[in-house]
């Protein structure tokens, strides 16, 4: 085995390397950089990937720049409706919320469900009650607002359509604008592997839509048999694909290396539909894949003792 690694995503999209700014860019590369230090972090010190990536998603949706938790999307009500998925390689243990409005910390809330419930995706009230229950910390629906999240609500209900968080219609794409659904994949020093997700869904949509990132195996998977997938981008065809498990199923029953069954899933079949996005994948040997088929994906990752690395855009 490799050693331990880390990989984040901050979304997908068609990120203007014209249009962004050094600043915006230093901005968005600085929030990736030190959530790899926190997670690469917990992992030197022989901490599990389940800790490392649910620690790593906690401090992405601490962050405006991202959809998930704080600064996410609205709905066409002007709500907030938030999905977390954790997985855990070990044994295909899986938690997960949807639809919560009032939780700081979703990906908080689905580890809680992995550990202390017999069951894996919660949602909504039932989702918002057993986080109280755990003592996860509640706040007014109001604290996840910003004012760019406002103004793509009205941009959306002006032209009638639910927008993608990447699929802004400001010509050229506006990195100010631009914010993603996040996610973590790690591969810790005992073997184990790890997955994570969280988001904020699609400006516009109607309150209800749930899409890929909280259901294992769509937007989440982990087993450490193969490997750790987190996704991000249109969320309605990644269910359909069963995208994060199909890189699993490619490299268990076709006996293709990472990087190709990644490559089939986002730059293949994922587009044969008509989706956009990426990935971010750890193998159980610690080799790691960031496949795109946007301009852009915010992405990171960190392997134990070296310095993490950072991009934007395609290289």
């Amino acid at each position: 085995m490799e050693k331990a690694v880390i990989a984040i995503h901050g979304g997908a999209g068609t990120l203007s390397r014209s249009n962004t700014s050094p600043e915006t860019a230093r901005k968005y590369t600085e929030a990736l950089h030190q959530t790899l230090l926190a997670g690469q972090a917990i992992l030197a010190a022989g901490g599990s990937a389940l800790d490392a990536v649910t620690e790593a998603v906690r401090l992405l949706e601490d962050i405006p720049l991202f959809n998930a938790g704080t600064g996410s999307v609205f709905t066409h009500a002007a709500t907030h409706e938030m999905d977390a998925c954790i997985m855990d390689g070990r044994r295909l243990d899986a938690g997960a919320v949807a639809g919560v409005r009032c939780v700081r910390n979703p990906i908080l809330a689905a580890r809680a469900v992995l550990d202390n419930s017999p069951h894996v995706l919660l949602i909504s009230d039932g989702a918002e009650q057993f986080a109280r229950e755990q003592g996860l910390e509640i706040v007014a629906p109001d604290f996840f607002s910003t004012a760019e999240r406002a103004a793509q609500l009205r941009q959306a209900r002006g032209q009638e359509q639910v927008f993608l968080d990447h699929d802004v219609p400001v010509p050229p794409i506006s990195p100010d604008t631009k914010f993603g659904t996040v996610g973590a994949v790690a591969l810790d020093s005992q073997g184990n592997l790890a997955a994570a997700t969280s988001t904020g869904g699609m400006t516009n949509k109607r309150p209800g839509r749930v899409g890929d990132s909280p259901l294992p195996g769509a937007g989440c998977y982990a087993n450490n048999a193969n490997v750790a997938v987190s996704c991000t981008g249109t969320g309605e065809v990644f269910i359909r694909m069963l995208a994060a498990y199909d890189v699993a199923a490619l490299m268990e029953y076709s006996g293709v290396s990472l990087p190709e069954a990644a490559d089939r899933v986002i730059k293949e079949k994922l587009v044969a539909l008509n989706g956009e996005g990426g990935l971010i994948a750890i193998d159980r040997e610690g080799h790691v894949v960031m496949p795109f088929n946007t301009e852009g994906m915010y992405r990171g990752v960190a392997w134990v003792g070296d310095i993490p690395s950072v991009g934007i855009w395609q290289e």
